[in-house]
Order: C-alpha cells, then sequence, then structure tokens
C-alpha cells in the first residue's frame, strides 16, 4: 500500500513539512505499518514545475513525483496558507496533473498558518479543489497555527494531535475501503466460484421492449 505526502513548505525546517510528517507518521500507524510512504516536497520541483507550463512537458523529476502521486492509494496534502488560501506552488502542482488522475483517490488534507482565522482556508478552498478533482476527502482537516506547537519541533497541544489521530484514522479506513476486491470467476455452469449465481444482464433493447405499453 503507497501513501504520498505532497508539502508545499517553503522554508527549511518547515511547521509545514512537520505536519505533514506527523499526519504521515500517523496514518502509517493506524496501518499497522504496511504503508510505503513518499515524500514529496514540492520547495525542490518549483523551478521544475514552472517549466512544464512553459513547455508542456514535465521533466524526469517532476514526472517522477507525478506518478507518485498519481500511482498512490492515499494521498496526504498540506500547504501553508498565504493570502487566505493555498499557496501558489501547491496549487500549480496539481494543476499539471490529469484532471481524472485523483479521482476515488483517499486525500487528508492540512494546513499551516500563523494565526487560528486561517483555518477556514481548508473548508473554503482545499477542500473545493479536491472535490474539483472528485478526491474522496476525511472529514477530518487538519490545522496546525502558531499557538498549536506545544514547545518543541514536533510537540503538538493536546487538540492538535487529536484532529491529527482522527483524520490518520479516517484516511487509513479510506485507504482500506479502496483496496480493489476481484469477482469470483463465473464457470461454465453459469455460476460463480463458491456457487453463486452468476448475474444475467438483460441487453437495454429486451429490456425497453418489456416495459413498453401495448399498441
Amino acid at each position: 500500500m503507497k501513501l504520498v505526502v505532497v508539502t508545499a513548505g517553503l522554508t527549511q525546517p518547515s511547521s509545514t513539512r512537520l505536519l505533514a510528517d506527523r499526519l504521515a507518521r500517523a496514518a502509517g500507524e493506524r496501518l499497522g505499518g504496511a504503508a510505503e510512504t513518499t515524500v514529496v516536497e514540492l520547495r525542490d520541483l518549483a523551478v521544475d514545475i514552472a517549466n512544464n507550463f512553459v513547455t508542456g512537458f514535465p521533466n524526469a523529476r517532476l514526472r517522477q513525483a507525478i506518478d507518485a502521486v498519481t500511482g498512490a492509494d492515499g494521498l496526504i496534502a498540506v500547504t501553508p496558507v498565504f493570502t487566505a488560501s493555498y499557496s501558489g506552488l501547491f496549487k500549480s502542482f496539481f494543476d499539471v496533473l490529469d484532471p481524472q488522475a485523483l479521482a476515488g483517490k483517499p486525500v487528508l488534507i492540512g494546513a499551516t498558518g500563523g494565526t487560528p482565522r486561517h483555518s477556514l482556508v481548508l473548508e473554503h478552498a482545499m477542500r473545493p479543489l479536491f472535490a474539483y478533482l472528485r478526491a474522496v476527502v476525511t472529514p477530518t482537516a487538519v490545522y496546525a497555527a502558531s499557538e498549536d506547537w506545544g514547545g518543541g519541533d514536533d510537540a503538538f497541544t493536546d487538540g492538535l494531535s487529536d484532529r491529527i489521530a482522527r483524520a490518520a484514522s479516517e484516511l487509513a479506513d479510506l485507504m482500506g475501503r479502496r483496496v480493489p476486491h476481484a469477482a469470483p470467476p463465473v464457470n461454465g455452469n453459469g455460476k460463480r466460484a463458491g456457487g453463486a449465481e452468476a448475474e444475467e444482464v438483460v441487453p437495454f433493447e429486451e429490456y425497453l421492449a418489456s416495459i413498453r405499453p401495448p399498441s
């Protein structure tokens, strides 16, 4: 199972990356250690993303990041808040993806900012973005303001820790549900393996004729 983390933090160290790492760790724990986690740092891809808009083609490094995201079983996407919305770098990366690439993919969204007032970016900007991309976003989104850091680089207040745990559980649950289960094969007697009858498909013309009133 593949879990990919997209983080748009610009500084080093970055509170956005720290939040992303904490979310990934919590999700990995709830997946029982079964997830292979990959981190995509958009800061390192900024020039590649800009060149993609000019040329229309991703270079090898950007293509690797795109393939990781589109091939993931679950996605964690975290951005800093700029001008009451996600960052331009964050939006630009998702603009270069095929519009159908995230359809049905479980996504946990998160953001960081200096004040709790910017937490609305999760519901008014990020959730609509991923809804447009037809991703399945966890009910709980996670925002971390400066005051949510409890004193150390990776120490959160209890309230934020609770939201991280809840969101991670929701993502792990969605990823578990997304594992495809192949239908049992149909044998020569028209039954599925195990004795279940195969579902009969009625041609549309035949169905239409059966419900058409007599003339």
